[in-house]
């Protein structure tokens, strides 16, 4: 799939607005058509960059999406829920896919958001601010696939250096790393499996939505029953792109950007086509 027709979603967490008052900063903006889910999950349609949904991202506070919780709370206690929880459970941004020559135009609706009050960087108690990226896949085979995951797991300390910039506290809060076990099986340069043995493998090792390369979406779309099997209560929506997590968001900060998270995650992308490359840096990482 060449460059200019990949599209990428991006996910942004921040603290200190509702998500009606970040859609009103929206909408005050952009323009388009705003319509409530619930007290707590707001959608615009109609935007410069195609639609918007601005939620909190807890599933107990949207009655309408309960599904499989064991919990379910009704209309009224789940917005009161929202309500007491907003200072520590972060609102969402979330931007539908668009070409990925489009990504700067994001931080325009991040300094929006920061103009309302939107704050935030990083941490936020024990977990992070995350900002998400949904990238669809160049192609959905094995070994395009493989080499993605094989590339990631040797850039990954990498990353998360680079990500942490020197703080303890943002490097406590990652997504935790793939198991050793299972980072050794995948850099074995005989690693190259057919889809159904590499969805096994990923689940048996990670049956978590928790890894800065987060694959159950993509295998969920390529074999949903197998994945639900494993997590029939996770929260998964099943799409062709590689769910990348481990990036923090700063929409506290005046002038962060989602760039420098997208270049690294192109530098994933760079060494995965270079088989070649991909081959000796898999036996150093695995030494």
């Amino acid at each position: 799939m060449p460059d200019a027709d990949r599209r990428v979603g991006v996910e942004i967490e921040f603290l200190g607005l509702s998500a009606c008052a970040a859609t009103i900063a929206l909408v005050r903006h952009y323009g388009g058509v705003a319509e409530v889910e619930d007290p707590h999950a707001w959608r615009i349609q109609g935007t410069p960059l195609g639609d918007i949904a601005v939620e909190m991202d807890l599933r107990h506070v949207h009655p309408r999406r309960r599904g499989n919780l064991m919990v379910k709370p009704g209309a009224r206690t789940a917005a009161l829920l929202g309500w007491l929880l907003s200072p520590v459970v972060p609102r969402e941004l979330i931007v539908a896919p668009i070409a990925v020559n489009r990504l700067p135009e994001i931080d325009r609706a991040v300094s929006i958001l920061h103009a309302a009050g939107a704050r935030g960087c990083g941490v936020v108690l024990l977990d992070s601010l995350g900002l998400h990226f949904n990238i669809e896949v160049p192609a959905a085979d094995a070994a395009t696939v493989a080499s993605c995951l094989k590339a990631f797991l040797i850039l990954e300390p990498r990353l998360r250096r680079e990500i942490a910039q020197g703080s303890l506290r943002r490097s406590l809060v990652f997504p935790p790393p793939y198991p050793e076990a299972y980072r050794r099986r995948v850099l074995d340069p005989a690693y190259w499996p057919a889809m159904e043995e590499l969805i096994s493998d990923y689940l048996v090792a990670n049956p978590s939505r928790k890894r800065g390369l987060d694959l159950l979406p993509l295998f969920a779309h390529l074999d949903e029953g197998r994945v639900r099997a494993v997590l029939p209560r996770e929260k998964i929506t099943p799409r062709p792109v590689f769910h990348y997590r481990l990036p923090q968001a700063c929409p506290g900060a005046p002038d962060w950007r989602v760039m420098p998270d997208w270049e690294r995650w192109l530098a994933v992308e760079a060494l995965a086509a270079d088989q070649a490359e991909l081959l000796a840096q898999s036996g150093i990482a695995r030494a």
